[in-house]
């Protein structure tokens, strides 16, 4: 399953104690599903917790049933045609059948409980979020514009700051930054899911980490082999042109040691002289080799 499988199953696992939540929660399906209108209701959904979970959960909110329910897997779909079902569900939301737009009733989400419920049902029905291994994106689309900037609005006053769009004619919020996706996840009931997306973010910079290391390793690792090469070069040229015979003993120690061990860092190399050396000093004495070298 995917990660936003796994999210939305978490999410079906949250019981259905209080009827004013599984309301709120249903209004968030409504508002969010295929189709919420004044002569349907069509509920798609390939996810087999939230299928099992939408009879049990209209039934605790209105005592109702659907009237058709699927029958297999895949693309599983409930409906509502009943005219007398549709008339009570616009009524429990104080909404007019006849209105050309549909609203957010805030009535129904006074307490902190039924918001988080009224999101989790949003996100169940038109919510998406991707794996935090690949990247960072969640967001809710409905086709009701002036329930998304309604819904917009609520989230702010939860300190959430999601950002809209308009996409294929629906009206889009989402989020694009881990900790905000942490959060609304925490706050819709999946903390399991927000907490994968803390654990891949910290391996996402672990492994930053160890590249920039590993990135850096090699990078000092080529300037010191390149270093290297050039000091045996001017050793080489010193040597050629009889200088390197008249220097003194200290610069044709480090000069003889450079030449048998050209791999060697300056630390090892320092550990190397008779007796040992600092890596300052060494460097001071490689620096006056390379200085002869070019004159």
């Amino acid at each position: 399953m995917s990660f936003a499988g796994d999210a939305k199953s978490e999410l079906c696992r949250v019981p259905l104690s209080r009827r004013c939540c599984a309301q709120a929660e249903a209004y968030g399906v409504l508002l969010y599903c295929n189709m919420f209108s004044p002569s349907r209701v069509r509920i798609v959904t390939e996810n087999g917790p939230f299928a099992q979970r939408l009879p049990a959960l209209f039934r605790k909110a209105f005592q109702l049933a659907f009237d058709r329910l699927p029958e297999g897997g895949g693309k599983q779909v409930f409906t509502v045609d009943d005219p007398d079902k549709l008339i009570a569900l616009h009524q429990a939301f104080g909404s007019d059948p006849r209105a050309l737009a549909l609203h957010v009733n805030f009535a129904m989400l006074e307490e902190p409980c039924c918001r988080a419920s009224f999101l989790r049902g949003a996100f169940l029905a038109g919510g998406s979020v991707t794996d935090p291994r690949k990247g960072y994106h969640l967001e809710l689309a409905t086709s009701h514009h002036s329930v998304s900037r309604e819904v917009l609005a609520l989230m702010r006053e939860l300190d959430q700051e999601p950002k809209s769009a308009q996409r294929k004619g629906n009206a889009v919020i989402y989020f694009k930054q881990n900790e905000r996706i942490e959060d609304f996840l925490t706050c819709i009931g999946a903390p399991l899911a927000a907490m994968e997306v803390m654990n891949a973010k910290l391996e996402r910079d672990l492994r930053g980490s160890v590249n920039r290391r590993v990135n850096c390793d090699a990078a000092n690792l080529d300037k010191a082999v390149e270093a290297a090469m050039s000091q045996v070069e001017a050793i080489r040229r010193l040597e050629a042109g009889g200088t390197l015979i008249t220097l003194p003993d200290k610069l044709r120690e480090v000069a003889a040691l450079r030449l048998a061990h050209p791999e060697d860092t300056l630390s090892q190399l320092a550990g190397r002289c008779d007796p040992p050396i600092t890596k300052s000093a060494l460097n001071h004495r490689l620096r006056k080799l390379m200085e002869l070298g070019k004159e």
